[in-house]
């Protein structure tokens, strides 16, 4: 499910918003486990100053996200806090 962006929604004040978008998303080429790793902390650490941290994972959970770094958490810290299989 795409994101609805709305203007003037918590999703403008979000710490993705920005030259370091990339983080959030794995490349489409693919990436190695390390890469992914570091990547994944990059964006979690992005997460953790940002002021919509919570509406972010809120969204994420109820549209049952799966892919993506939201609200500080991967796909699968987010499956096995929806009760899905990792």
């Amino acid at each position: 499910m795409a994101l609805q962006y709305e203007s003037g929604s918590w999703q403008d004040k979000a710490g993705c918003r920005g030259p370091e978008s990339d983080q959030f998303f794995p490349p489409i080429k693919g990436e190695r486990r390390q890469e992914k790793r570091d990547r994944e902390v990059r964006a979690k650490n992005i997460c953790a100053h940002c002021v919509v941290f919570g509406q972010c994972l809120d969204y994420a959970l109820s549209v049952r996200e799966v892919h993506g770094i939201w609200g500080g958490t991967s796909g699968t810290e987010r499956r096995i806090m929806m009760g899905l299989s990792a």
